[in-house]
C-alpha cells in the first residue's frame, strides 16, 4: 500500500507490556517525532507498565488500560478499549508487540494505515508491512518496523524519566550511608523467571571477591518480591554488603544512576541501565542474548552466556565466578 505521510496526523503505538519491552520503544521515538512533527503521537500501554513512559517528550498521551479479571471482564474491557481507540480516529497504528491481542486492536482500530511486520502470522492484519532485518538488540530492531515510513535505524538512546522525588530520596539515602557511586557496584540477583537466574551462591562469591580484592563496595538492590533472594545472597557472604532500601522501579533507576556498574540477570533492569547510562554485566540462561543484550548496540554493556549449559540443573548457567570477576576488574580498573 502506498502511504501519504502528509495525511498522518494521529498515530498510535501499541506495546502494552512488559517493562523492559515497553522501555525499548523509547529509542526510536525521537526519529518518529521528527518524521511527523505536527502529528499527535499516543502510546497504548497497560498498568503498571506505563511507568516506563512517564514524561516522555515524544509522546503526547498514554492510552492506559487494565485487563479485566476473568473471561467476561476481560472481554468487556477489551470491547471498551477498542471502542475508545476507534473514537480517537487514528490515521496510523504501529503494532510493536505483535501478538494476537495487539493485531486484533490494530485491525479493529479503524486506522487507514496499519503497520506491522510481514514475517508475523498476523501479517494479513496490516496494510503496511515491514521486514525484520538482522538480529540485534531489540531497541535497534524496533526501527525495522518503521522502514515503510521512511525511518531508518540511527544512533539512539533509551529514555526514562527519574522523578525529582526519587532523585532526592536516593541521594539523601546515599549521603546518610556515606556511599560513593564511583566505588559502588549494584547487584540485582532477583527475578521472577528462575530459568534466567544466576546461582545466588555465585552472586555471593562474586560479591566477596569484589569486596576483598578491589576498593569497590557491593549494593544489593531488590524489588518488593525479591527480598528473599537478596537476603539469601547476604547469608552466603563472608563480608557485609549494603542492603538497599525498598525501591520502586523509578527509585531503582535513581540508584543505578549513582552506581559504577550493574550486575544482574537478563531482564528489565538491564534495559533500565541503558536509559540511566550505567554499564552492566548481565547473565543469560534460557534466552539467547542476541536480541536482549545491549552489548550489540551500546558500549559499556556486557553479558555472559553458555549455550551448552543445562539450565534446568546447572544454577550457574555454565558461567564461572572467576570469569565474571575478571571482567569486573577490567571495567572498574
Amino acid at each position: 500500500m502506498k502511504i501519504n505521510t502528509e495525511e498522518i496526523q494521529k498515530i498510535l503505538i501499541i506495546q502494552y507490556q512488559p517493562f523492559g519491552d515497553v522501555l525499548l520503544n523509547t529509542g526510536y521515538l525521537p526519529a518518529l517525532r521528527r518524521k511527523f512533527p505536527t502529528a499527535k503521537i499516543d502510546f497504548l500501554v497497560r498498568k503498571p507498565y506505563h511507568n516506563a513512559l512517564l514524561e516522555n517528550p515524544d509522546i503526547d498521551e498514554l492510552v492506559i488500560f487494565q485487563n479485566g479479571k476473568g473471561t467476561k471482564d476481560y472481554l468487556l474491557e477489551r470491547i471498551k478499549l477498542i471502542s475508545n481507540i476507534r473514537k480517537r480516529k487514528y490515521d496510523l497504528v504501529i503494532d510493536q508487540i505483535r501478538n494476537t491481542g495487539s493485531a486484533q486492536i490494530t485491525i479493529l482500530s479503524g486506522a487507514k494505515y496499519r503497520l506491522g511486520l510481514v514475517n508475523q502470522r498476523w501479517r494479513s492484519y496490516y496494510n503496511l508491512k515491514a521486514e525484520r532485518k538482522k538480529l540485534r538488540y531489540y531497541s535497534a530492531m524496533k526501527f525495522d518496523t518503521l522502514a515503510p515510513l521512511g525511518i531508518e535505524e540511527e544512533k539512539h538512546k533509551l529514555f526514562f524519566h527519574i522523578s525529582q522525588d526519587s532523585t532526592e530520596k536516593i541521594k539523601n539515602w546515599f549521603n546518610e550511608n556515606n556511599l560513593s557511586g564511583d566505588k559502588l557496584i549494584c547487584f540485582s540477583p532477583g527475578t521472577p523467571v528462575k530459568g534466567k537466574q544466576w546461582d545466588l551462591a555465585n552472586y555471593a562469591k562474586l560479591a566477596d571477591l569484589i569486596i576483598e580484592k578491589t576498593d569497590c563496595r557491593v549494593l544489593l538492590l531488590w524489588a518488593p518480591n525479591e527480598k528473599e533472594d537478596v537476603e539469601t545472597v547476604k547469608s552466603f557472604m563472608e563480608n557485609e554488603p549494603i542492603m538497599a532500601l525498598p525501591t520502586t522501579f523509578n527509585e531503582a533507576a535513581a540508584v543505578l544512576k549513582e552506581c559504577r556498574l550493574l550486575v544482574c540477570n537478563d531482564g528489565g533492569l538491564n534495559h533500565l541501565s541503558v536509559a540511566t547510562e550505567t554499564p552492566s554485566i548481565a547473565f543469560f540462561g534460557k534466552h539467547k542474548p542476541t536480541r536482549w543484550s545491549p552489548a550489540s548496540v551500546f558500549k559499556g554493556y556486557h553479558h555472559f552466556y553458555n549455550e551448552s549449559a543445562d539450565y534446568n540443573s546447572d544454577k550457574s548457567l555454565g558461567i564461572p565466578v572467576e570469569q565474571v570477576f575478571s571482567k569486573i576488574k577490567e571495567i572498574v580498573g
